[in-house]
C-alpha cells in the first residue's frame, strides 16, 4: 500500500514539474526563434531595410510591419517557415506606401533585380535594369559574354518580360577575377534556412519554374529538390536556377518528370 501511494506521489511530483516548466520550455523556444531569424542571412541582407516585427508563440510565429516589395514578404515568411521549432507562420506583412503597383514598370523592374541578387553567377550590383511596356533594358557590366547571356536568359524568364535588350559591356579579366572572390566569399556566408528560402523564391520568380510545386531541402549547402514537373526540361531548369542560387554548393534534383 506504502509503496503505491509513494508511486502516485512520485507521478503526481513529475507532472506538476512538467507542467509548471513547459511554458518556461515553449518561451526559451519562441526566444530562439525569433532570435535565429534575425541572425539569418536573409534578414541580415535582403531584408534588413523593412521593418518586420516577429512574435512567436508555441511555435506558432506571426509576422507584422513593412516591406519594400511584395518578394519580401514572401521571402520572409519562406524564411521564418524553415527555422527549427517553428510550426506556422501567420504572414501579415503589407508593402509600405509608395510600393510600385503590380504590372508597372518600376514593379517589374523591381522583380528582375530581385531575380538577379538571388543569382551569384550574374553581376546583379553591377546592372542596371530598365523597363518600358515590359521591355527591359540591361545596362552595365559583365565579367563575360557568358555572364552577359545568361543575365539575359534569366531576366527573359522572369514573369511580366516581353522582351529584353542587353547592352551591358564585358568587362576585363582582372575585374571578372575579383567579382568572382567576392561571390565565393559572401556563398560561403550563407545558412541553409536562408538557402532554401532563396531557391523557393528564385523558382517561384522564374516564368518557367513558377507554377512547379516543388519541395526544397537543404543540408550544409546541398539543395535537394523533390515535387512534381509537367516536363524533363521544367526539371532541368529548376535545377539550373537552384545551382545558381548563392551559397548552393550542390543540387539533387529528385523532381519528378511527367
Amino acid at each position: 500500500m506504502k509503496n503505491r501511494m509513494y508511486r502516485f506521489a512520485l507521478i503526481a511530483t513529475v507532472a506538476s514539474t512538467f507542467l509548471i516548466n513547459a511554458p518556461l520550455f515553449a518561451s526559451g523556444t519562441d526566444d530562439r526563434i525569433e532570435s535565429a531569424a534575425k541572425e539569418t542571412y536573409v534578414f541580415k541582407t535582403y531584408l534588413q531595410d523593412d521593418n518586420i516585427k516577429m512574435q512567436s508563440k508555441d511555435g506558432l510565429v506571426t509576422l507584422t510591419g513593412t516591406v519594400s516589395e511584395a518578394s519580401h514578404k514572401s521571402l520572409a515568411g519562406e524564411t521564418v517557415a524553415g527555422l527549427p521549432g517553428v510550426k506556422r507562420v501567420d504572414n501579415k506583412l503589407v508593402e509600405k506606401d509608395g510600393a510600385p503597383a503590380a504590372k508597372s514598370d518600376a514593379w517589374l523592374i523591381t522583380k528582375v533585380k530581385t531575380t538577379l541578387l538571388f543569382h551569384s553567377n550574374v553581376n546583379a550590383i553591377g546592372t542596371e535594369v530598365l523597363a518600358e511596356n515590359g521591355t527591359i533594358t540591361l545596362r552595365g557590366e559583365a565579367t563575360s559574354v557568358a555572364q552577359k547571356d545568361l543575365t539575359t536568359e534569366y531576366v527573359m524568364d522572369v514573369e511580366g518580360v516581353m522582351q529584353v535588350n542587353n547592352k551591358m559591356t564585358v568587362a576585363n579579366a582582372a575585374i571578372k577575377t575579383d567579382q568572382n572572390a567576392k561571390v565565393d566569399t559572401i556563398g560561403e556566408a550563407i545558412d541553409d534556412t536562408s538557402i532554401t528560402a532563396l531557391v523557393k523564391a528564385t523558382l517561384l520568380n522564374h516564368r518557367s519554374t513558377s507554377a512547379l510545386k516543388t519541395t526544397v531541402n537543404t543540408k550544409e549547402g546541398v539543395v535537394t529538390l523533390g515535387g512534381n514537373a509537367t516536363s524533363p526540361a521544367a526539371k532541368d531548369l529548376a535545377g539550373k536556377f537552384a545551382r545558381d542560387v548563392r551559397g548552393v554548393k550542390k543540387v539533387i534534383n529528385n523532381i519528378s518528370a511527367t
